[in-house]
């Protein structure tokens, strides 16, 4: 028969935090042990062991039976060992995974589906287009591309964004009038420095973005948000500027309307304000024409904000500012004296994938694509999941699912179960939205951003399956 053979930590004069029990060989209950306690993080990584016959001498066991056992867990790589410094539990990168898991299901480690929104398909960048517009481009590029920059942008780029923002988007403007920069976020940062504050901001937005200025010493204060985008006439003359999103409100949907759009130019004027327009997604228009930016009908009290981060990658780390005269100057001198955010050959890239035609193709291929997606989203739902509303679907890289009342946070967790990363609406809520919002008595609204850009060709049709599988049901 087995022996049987107990021990406990309390008795261990080196106070070695191993609860020793089993039937058995003893050198393996007492490896069983060191690897449940190394495990569970009661022995954490860089922690040193007693000398095996100190152990030994406590638990009353043989030194080799102890030796035997460090050696061996040095081996299987638990422990680590070191002339002059002894046994310790080996350093590891992240925790040991607990040695007795529940039996309940258990959320994924990491997703295996993504519908967050914010950037397109990796897959889907034009290395190909991109590869020859870089070689045309250092081919053809001066000397003075080559050594410090100017902060003001490359001339080239400049020169090519102005055509194609006038032509594309409405915008009036010059080359003078553009500057580069390494995204929206650094033209907000910009921006904070130089305005200064208080802004106002909608009710419903990037936290990245709120958080951005104030960590510039700017607050921000909600503005409501409903069916026609942003209520301007909550805009006060404290105000000193408006972050909107007027083309594509981010993230419910839907174009400010046109009286709005006047509207919001009028308080600017009136007031001094500055309308900081983010036209985060403008190119990509499915079911009707393209609205054009608001910074077309007051150039000197809008900035417009882009970027590339939607339409080619954010990795390129490119992205521009149109401001008004009187805030060039100041913008410049606050990026400082020299170019250190945006690579030249970058720049000069992208002014030649702009002015050869490239860069509209490739918007044209991702449009008819993002709409085919956007399809397949509806349809699943339609089929799925009748009862839930989507909107926001005319433009843009992401949807709205709309979701019963007090239902958003338990559609979260259950799409987390099914290894899906979706967020919720409240995820992009002001926090001082309650008193902005009056489309419910409560002032919240329940539901899901699904971003339909993000994944692979063929990961799409399970990241929507498992969407579908995370919904309530009828009348839940």
């Amino acid at each position: 028969m087995a022996e049987s053979w107990v021990n406990s930590a309390e008795i261990l004069g080196s106070d070695l935090p191993l609860e020793l029990s089993g039937t058995g060989n003893r050198r393996a209950v007492l490896m069983s042990a060191l690897r449940d306690a190394v495990r569970s993080g009661r022995l954490s990584p860089g922690t040193r062991l007693p000398p095996y016959r100190s152990l030994a001498a406590d638990l009353g066991l043989a030194r080799n039976t102890v030796a035997d056992a460090y050696a061996e867990l040095v081996a299987e790589g638990w422990l680590a060992a070191r002339q002059g410094s002894g046994t310790r539990v080996a350093e590891r990168a992240a925790p040991v995974t607990p040695a007795h898991r529940p039996r309940t299901p258990e959320r994924p480690s990491r997703p295996v589906h993504d519908l967050v929104q914010g950037q397109p398909d990796p897959a889907a960048f034009p290395r190909t287009a991109w590869l020859a517009a870089a070689r045309r481009a250092l081919a053809t590029a001066p000397d003075d591309a080559f050594g410090p920059g100017d902060p003001h942008g490359r001339t080239e780029l400049r020169r090519a964004l102005a055509g194609y923002l006038a032509r594309v988007r409405g915008v009036r403007v010059s080359p003078e009038r553009l500057v580069i920069c390494s995204g929206a976020a650094h033209g907000l940062r910009l921006l904070a420095d130089v305005v200064g504050g208080p802004w106002a901001a909608e009710a419903y937005g990037l936290p990245f973005h709120r958080g951005l200025l104030a960590s510039h010493g700017v607050g921000t204060r909600p503005v409501g948000v409903d069916s026609d985008g942003a209520r301007v006439g909550e805009l006060t003359r404290r105000d000193r500027a408006v972050l909107l999103t007027p083309a594509h409100q981010f993230p419910t949907g839907g174009p400010l309307h046109p009286a709005r759009r006047a509207a919001v130019v009028d308080w600017a004027r009136s007031t001094g304000g500055l309308v900081v327009e983010d036209d985060y997604d403008g190119e990509f228009r499915y079911d009707r024409q393209p609205v054009g930016a608001v910074q077309g009908l007051d150039p000197e009290h809008v900035v417009l904000l882009g970027s590339v981060s939607k339409s080619l990658s954010p990795a390129l780390r490119i992205g521009w500012m149109v401001l008004p005269e009187r805030l060039v100057a100041p913008v410049v001198a606050a990026k400082g004296e020299r170019e250190q955010f945006s690579s030249a050959t970058d720049q000069l890239t992208l002014a030649d994938f702009v002015e050869s035609g490239a860069y509209d193709r490739h918007v044209r291929r991702m449009r008819q694509r993002h709409r085919r997606r956007r399809d397949q989203l509806v349809a699943a739902l339609e089929q799925r999941a009748p009862h839930v509303r989507v909107t926001g679907i005319a433009a843009g890289l992401h949807a709205v699912v709309e979701l019963p009342p007090g239902t958003e946070r338990s559609v979260v967790r259950a799409a987390a179960w099914q290894g899906l990363a979706v967020e919720g609406l409240a995820d992009y809520r002001h926090p001082g939205a309650e008193q902005a919002e009056s489309e419910r008595a409560d002032g919240e609204r329940d539901g899901l951003v699904v971003g339909y850009a993000t994944p692979a060709e063929h990961a799409y049709p399970e990241a929507l399956e498992a969407l579908c599988r995370a919904l309530p049901p009828p009348n839940a």
